[in-house]
């Protein structure tokens, strides 16, 4: 069995340490309030990440100096010391602070593992909460969601190195580790519940002619020529103007929601009517959400005329999707299994493609090379925007970071040109890819103000 570890959670007030606490524990032990300092006390449960078991602490959020933060700071010190594995939670919505810097310079003294947590890390903000928490010195953040359960996956996966286990257990953990999950989405009746069974090789969801028969996300687990995945089979998007059924608006929220935990989403569209409106915007908010996307056109042993109707799709993806070209694009017949292969070859590929990590000395090598080819444009004292240094932030998907004296005068379409080349020269084709430009401090001025 695995061995039991104690986890403590720690960080300031307001961060959201108890919503993890309860994430943790899979019930509201922990009392969740928007008024800071609600927990005064440390308080223990038993929590559960996938195949891992251990004690979890909540503890009192660092303040400033009061008689009640010291004595509520001496609750937090017992749950540090009696601590195998040390969670550090910072709000990824508000700047770090001095007191998120002086817990960290604390914990980096310790002989102990430290995990970084960037919390509320709904959406797109987690990108730019990873890159901000950096200044902590702890390594790369994980960004979470406490509240809606994002990011968990990263957690467990940092958390297996500190679980000793006997062989077997060992095995299971590594299955879990390496398992993809994947969501399959669309409109309604475009075959998704069929192409699940058709994976599954067994009739393991309902299916029929008539739109809508998915009601709940349905996840399953199996294996693909070896290799572990978790299917999610969705109910169908319809537009937002057409959900006037309270049951259908729960069933489209789910829907949400499992888009929300896959790595890689399948949108399945109607051969005979692919790529209409609500199949873009589906589309989109998977790579708004920074998914890894492929399209499947299902009912292709039904079409008249192939090649005529490739050609369309491709145009049509192509022209609504510029910011992530390059999107696998698979024709498969759910019903009978054509494509399949095919289109698990690619989901397989899409996802090494959106785990894909670049070296810095060679991004800055290509950034000199860049610059040099078509130099940044003239910024408002009459000087070229300077491009000093860039590095990889995160990856799922490929994130980047660009120092500059000025970032905020460059424009966007000088960031599209980069991010065209990162594609063409990086292999980072069909996925999405973020570059965050950030200010360069001036060291002199620094001095400056230190020597005042």
């Amino acid at each position: 069995m695995i061995k039991e570890r104690t986890i403590a959670i720690v960080g300031r007030t307001n961060v959201g340490k108890s919503t993890l606490y309860n994430r943790l524990c899979g019930k509201k032990e922990a009392i969740v309030h928007d008024m800071p300092g609600v927990t005064r006390d440390r308080r223990e449960g038993q929590g559960h990440l996938g195949d891992l078991s251990f004690k979890v602490i909540d503890t009192a959020g660092l303040e400033e100096t009061t008689s009640l933060a010291k004595a509520m700071w001496q609750q937090t010190e017992r749950a540090i010391e009696e601590a195998d594995i040390i969670l550090m939670v910072v709000d990824s919505r508000s700047e770090i602070n001095p007191l998120d810097i002086k817990l960290a310079q604390n914990l980096r003294q310790l002989k102990k593992p430290v995990i970084l947590l960037a919390n509320k890390c709904e959406g797109n903000a987690q990108y730019l909460a990873a890159t901000e928490s950096y200044r902590l010195g702890l390594g790369e953040p994980i960004a979470i969601s406490g509240e809606h359960g994002q990011g968990m996956l990263d957690l467990f996966q940092a958390l297996i190195p500190y679980f000793p286990q006997e062989e077997i257990e060992e095995e299971k953990v590594k299955e879990a580790k390496t398992s993809l999950k994947i969501a399959i989405v669309g409109r309604p009746n475009v075959g998704k519940s069929t192409l699940v069974n058709k994976l599954l090789g067994e009739e393991r969801v309902l299916t029929g002619p008539e739109a809508g028969v998915t009601r709940d996300a349905i996840s399953v687990d199996f294996e693909w020529k070896g290799k572990s995945i978790t299917l999610t089979d969705t109910a169908g998007l319809r537009r937002r103007s057409r959900v006037d059924f309270s049951l259908e608006k729960i069933s489209a929220a789910d829907t949400r929601r499992a888009l929300n935990f896959a790595e890689i989403v399948i949108v399945v569209v109607d051969a005979h009517n692919p790529l209409e409106n609500q199949d873009l915007q589906i589309a989109r908010q998977v790579v708004d959400e920074g998914r890894a996307l492929v399209v499947a056109v299902n009912k292709w042993d039904t079409v008249d005329n192939p090649r005529k109707k490739m050609n369309e799709i491709k145009i049509k993806l192509h022209d609504s999707l510029q910011q992530v070209k390059g999107v696998p694009l698979v024709t498969i017949s759910a019903r009978n299994g054509q494509g399949i292969d095919l289109l698990m070859k690619e989901v397989f590929h899409i996802n090494d493609v959106w785990n894909k990590r670049v070296q810095t000395h060679k991004l800055n090598e290509w950034l000199k090379q860049m610059t040099e080819a078509h130099p940044p444009p003239i910024a408002k004292n009459g000087r070229r925007i300077p491009m000093r240094y860039m590095t990889q932030a995160g990856i799922r998907p490929p994130t980047f970071i660009i120092f500059s004296s000025n970032p905020d005068e460059l424009p966007e379409a000088y960031l599209r040109y980069l991010s065209n080349g990162l594609r063409k020269d990086f292999g980072l084709d069909g996925i999405p890819i973020r570059i965050h430009m950030r200010k360069r401090e001036n060291p002199y001025a620094l001095k400056g103000k230190k020597n005042k």
